[in-house]
This record gives C-alpha cells, structure tokens and sequence, in this order.
C-alpha cells in the first residue's frame, strides 16, 4: 500500500500546501486538478531498493514527465489559466523535493517496520552452495525482503563446507529437513542443490509436500550473469530466459516510438546546422561528405553508420587505427567536430532508419569487433539491441580512445548493465547527461 499511494498523496499533499501558502482558496478546479493527478500518479513506482542516487533521478524524471503532460493539457485545453500562476509554479518546484524525501524517508523506516515481531518470515535453505550462500547473503542485507534465514540443510560436514553459507548456521542433513519445518513453522523453503542431482530432488520435493511452507527451488543457472533473465511459459511448459533483450513486447514498442519521436524534433532542430557542417567539411578537404562505416547492429548483422568526415582517410577494411590525440588523418575541421560530437549528427537518420537507437551500445568497427570479442567474455551480448548515438559507458567516462583492453572491458560491463537495467526513464537521463560530457569530455580525438 505505501508503494501504490506514496507518490499520488505527497503529489495531492503538495498542491493543497502551496495553494494554501500563497492563500488561495481550494476550489473546484484544484479538487479537479488533484483527481486527476491522483489517478495519473496511481499506482506509484517502488523504489525502496533503489540506491539513493538512482531514487532521486527517477523521482525528477517522473515528475518532470507528468509536469509536461499536465502543463500540455492545460494549454491546449486553455484551462491554464484557471490556476495561480505562482501556485503553478511552486507546486512543479516543492514537488520533486517532497517526493524525494518522502521515499528517502520511507527507505529508513520500512525496515523498521517489517523487522517488528510477526512481520518477517521465516526460512531454511537445503543446499549449502555457492548459490544458495548469495541468496542468504541477500536475505541478510536487504530488509525490505522481510526474510529472516535460519539456517542450512547439506550432506556435507562443515569442515567440507569450509565459509560458505552467507553467515547462516547449518542445521543438519538434508533428510532431517522435513522434521525442523514441521516443528519450527518454517515459512519458507529454498531448495538451492545443483541441477545435477535432480532425482534427488526430486524426492525431496515429493517429501516436502507433508508441510504448508512454501517450496521455491533456485536452479544453479542462476550463477551465471543474467541478461534480462525472467521466467516465461510456453504453453504451461516453464522456461528461463538467461539472455535476452530488454526490448521485447510492449518495452520494444516504447522504445522505437521514443526513438522516432525524438529523432525526427531533433532533426527538424539541427537541419541548418547539419547543412552548415556539411558545407564546411566539403571545403575542409577532397572527399565525401558523410563517412560511411560498415557496424555490427542488433543480432549481430552488419549495417552501415554515417558520420561527417572527419579525416583525411575513409578506413573500412580489416584493420582500423583509432583516432589518437594529435591524429595526423584529422582535419581542423574534423578535430572540433569529433571534440563536440557533431560527427555523429547524421546517425539520427540511421535512428529512424530503424538500424540505430539514440541511446545503446556504441557501435565498433567490424575489425575491432572482431578482435575484442576473442579477448572480452560475453562482448558480444551488447549486440541483442540496436547500437546507439550515445550510451551508459559514454556518459560515464569510457568515451573515444580504448588503447587497452582494460578499458574497452570497462566499457562493456556499463553496456551490459544497461541492458540489465534499462527504463525509459534511464534514457532520458543518459541523454540529458550526454550534452554535459560533451561540453566538457577531454576523451574525444
């Protein structure tokens, strides 16, 4: 319940405050006005495990979506100007503090709460491996689980076991399971033995069927770096997606329309410049206009990326040179433009092409592809989706050179992380904090 209501309440909360402090009266268009938030707001999103940081970002981008889309309503509606003006204003600036500190709030209570006596429950896990001793580990760490661990059945002794066990206590052997849940009123069972042994767990399921506690058995493919892992059903038959792309069904549908909105504003923005641009680098030096680059996209096919020319050379073979600081093959021209990131402007048309994304994966030369994904385990995952014009390893310090594979290493952990975390709302703030890197970013030659 606080989940749902949190975000619709402290949004009410804030419009009835400042109406009331620059006295204004509450009457019907701000009841209607706080309806129609409430019912836009409701359910509210869950962020009680997110990290502060990453709280406070989605707050301000969730609230600056619903602020536009009230504020285009309103004009095109011409009700607007029903509403103070000051009330307005104050409302949009109050309400992401409030909201902020309401969930910050709620972070350091929750737990409080759910540790109370009767508000956890209890469970027992039968398999002491290194799986089973991260799901304790996770129990013990996060309070909002509500999950209080007593301990480990396993075979093994616990000189065998040696430290594993994410600091619960073992209990006895497998087959003595039963017998503590029934007199213990174990809540819940973890069954985290290797798949390998499967007829053995088998039997122990079979066995476990005399309790009420609830039964979860936590395959060891779980060990494995999940990308996008879910559950699916295929006709009743339970299937474990271990690697997928984020941007399936109603996500991939959301995605290609942001993409196509927002490439189109933006190039109807950017036309003369481009023109601009394109004049300058004609007569900057002989050759093309646009530099066209053979990439891997999504799935791995290749496609062909534009970019301004920025060099005295258009290199597509089997081997390509980074650019470096003080590139003999840069132009003058091509030097300000790759500093800026005006090179990469007409990849919004490989956007509504439908072979980029604005935001992704950076995509590589084929050569260098072909060269990382033999030195980096699991590079060529960042090809389930479409490369972008800008991406999570950019705006966090992994853009231009990668003289090292140390740092294209880098770079590839924050593409995989954004495909295991991706939200509409991580898009936008990775756009929104792109234009600050390029102002400032000294990593592009």
């Amino acid at each position: 319940m606080l989940e749902l209501t949190l975000d619709p309440l402290v949004i009410v909360a804030m419009l009835a405050v400042c109406t009331l402090v620059h006295e204004a009266s509450i009457d019907a268009p701000i009841v209607v006005l706080a309806l129609i938030v409430f019912s836009l707001s409701f359910p509210g999103a869950s962020r009680l495990q997110d990290s502060p940081g990453k709280l406070v970002r989605e707050v301000i981008l969730y609230w600056c979506a619903l602020a536009l889309l009230l504020l285009f309503f309103g004009y095109a509606s011409g009700y607007l100007k029903v509403f103070p003006a000051e009330v307005l204003l104050s409302w949009a600036l109050a309400t992401p503090l409030a909201l902020s500190a309401a969930h910050l709030a709620a972070r350091a209570l929750v737990p409080r709460v759910l540790a109370m006596q009767g508000n956890q429950r209890t469970a027992v896990i039968i398999g002491k491996t290194d799986h089973g001793a991260r799901l304790a580990s996770q129990f013990r760490d996060d309070p909002f689980l509500g999950v209080r661990v007593l301990g480990f059945f396993d075979d093994r002794d616990r000189l065998r076991l040696g430290d594993a066990g994410g600091g619960a206590t073992l209990l006895g052997k497998v087959g003595e399971a039963l017998g503590f849940v029934q007199e213990n009123r174990v809540d819940l069972i973890y069954i985290t033995l290797p798949m390998a042994t499967q007829p053995r767990i088998m039997a122990l399921l079979d066995d476990l069927r005399d309790t009420t506690a609830s039964i979860y058995f936590v395959p060891d493919v779980f060990v494995t770096d999940l990308i996008q892992g879910r559950l699916a059903n295929i006709r009743g038959i339970p299937a474990v997606a271990v690697c997928e792309s984020p941007f399936t069904g109603l996500d991939g549908a959301i995605k290609r329309t942001s993409d196509i909105v927002l490439s189109l504003l933006i190039l109807v923005l950017i036309s003369p410049l481009m023109l601009a641009i394109a004049v300058g680098v004609k007569r900057s030096s002989p050759g093309p206009v646009l530099f066209k680059q053979r990439r891997y996209g999504a799935d791995g096919k290749e496609i062909v990326v534009y970019k301004f020319r920025s060099m005295t050379v258009c290199e597509d073979g089997e081997r390509i040179v980074q650019a470096t600081r003080n590139d003999q093959r840069v132009t003058r021209l091509g030097a300000f433009l790759r500093k800026s990131s005006l090179d990469e402007l007409p990849q919004f048309i490989n956007v509504l092409q439908g072979r980029m994304s604005i935001v992704g994966p950076r995509p590589h030369a084929v050569a260098h592809n072909e060269l990382y994904r033999r030195l980096i385990k699991g590079y060529m995952v960042r090809h389930k989706v479409k490369p972008g014009i800008t991406g999570w390893a950019q705006v966090s310090g992994y853009r231009g050179e990668t003289d090292t594979v140390d740092k294209m290493q880098k770079r590839i952990e924050y593409d995989l992380d954004y495909l295991r975390n991706w939200s509409l709302g991580l898009d936008l703030w990775i756009i929104a904090k792109t234009v600050s890197v390029v102002l400032k970013d000294r990593h592009a030659y």
